[in-house]
């Protein structure tokens, strides 16, 4: 008897889709949503499920699938074995997140197609923009920032005109992409090992660990001089002293990282890593939660 295509779905391969990682990536959406000029909140709610329950999990573990990591991923200190299950899984998380786009409208589900191409591109062994340094992050920083940005304040907006690409969106996108631009290379930190096996040579790889720092703290800091230029340009101080007063758990942990990296090179480690993506992630969603209750409260 034929099996059920159902059946893709063991243990392993519900592990793999790694559902709670996508908490890391749920800043953006709240930082969109709390900047919408207007809320339509049944759209608001689609693409919250599209992208956190089924295009996240679906590029989650289509990378999985083409990287077959023998050691900790984010979000898996020790993942399962890889088996082709995880290719028929990506492939219909992808679908299933693209139908839920269709309840928005087709220039939805074309925009949401691109981010997909985009995302498999980024792991395809034949194509493999991960392998490229600055120009994989540099997608990972426009697509999982900016672009992701864009997606939720369209559909939260309902707004899919040329209208749209004001200043002050554009400026917004900017502030996404350098805070994922920010905290990427931290998480490719623990990896450096594995990935340059495979012959991805990661920008953290190539910046050190050390230079990682570095580069990720200079990041934040030309982050902070753009939220300051957009929070007092289309807001007011209030918001801006809510940005940073938000973060300074993140950069409390991350200099008290550096210090110990600085003693023990070991200690730039995947428990170190997460720590680092939990404690920003969960800074910034108070950040955008409070932002967003300001404005739902004008």
């Amino acid at each position: 008897m034929k099996k059920s295509s159902f059946n893709i779905f063991d243990k392993d391969t519900l592990l793999h889709l790694r559902l709670p990682f996508s908490f890391f990536l749920l800043p953006v959406y709240l930082f969109a949503l709390s900047q919408a000029e207007t809320i339509d909140w049944y759209f608001t709610g689609i693409i919250f499920i599209s992208l956190h329950f089924f295009i996240y999990p679906a590029s989650n573990i289509y990378n999985s699938f083409m990287d077959d990591d023998k050691g900790s991923i984010g979000g898996l200190k020790n993942p399962p074995p890889v088996t082709k299950k995880l290719f028929y899984a990506s492939i219909l998380f992808d679908s299933i997140g693209l139908l839920l786009c269709f309840l928005i409208g087709y220039k939805m589900v074309l925009l949401m197609i691109v981010y997909i191409l985009i995302s498999k591109a980024y792991s395809w062994r034949k194509i493999r923009l991960k392998k490229y340094a600055y120009f994989g992050w540099f997608i990972v920083m426009l697509f999982q920032g900016g672009y992701t940005y864009l997606l939720v304040n369209l559909a939260t907006e309902n707004n899919f005109s040329s209208a749209w690409f004001t200043t002050k969106n554009l400026t917004a996108m900017l502030l996404a992409s350098l805070l994922i631009g920010a905290y990427y290379p931290l998480t490719q930190i623990y990896q450096h090992e594995e990935d340059s096996n495979r012959g991805d040579y990661t920008i953290s790889y190539r910046l050190g660990i050390i230079g990682t720092f570095m580069f990720s703290a200079a990041l934040f800091c030309i982050s902070a001089f753009i939220a300051r230029f957009y929070f007092l340009t289309f807001y007011s101080k209030i918001q801006f002293l809510i940005f940073i007063y938000s973060l300074l758990p993140a950069i409390m942990f991350f200099f008290y990282w550096l210090l110990k990296v600085n003693k023990n090179l070991a200690n730039a480690d995947f428990q170190h890593a997460m720590r680092m993506t939990f404690i920003s992630s969960g800074c910034l969603i108070i950040c955008y939660g409070l932002l967003l209750y300001l404005k739902l409260m004008q």
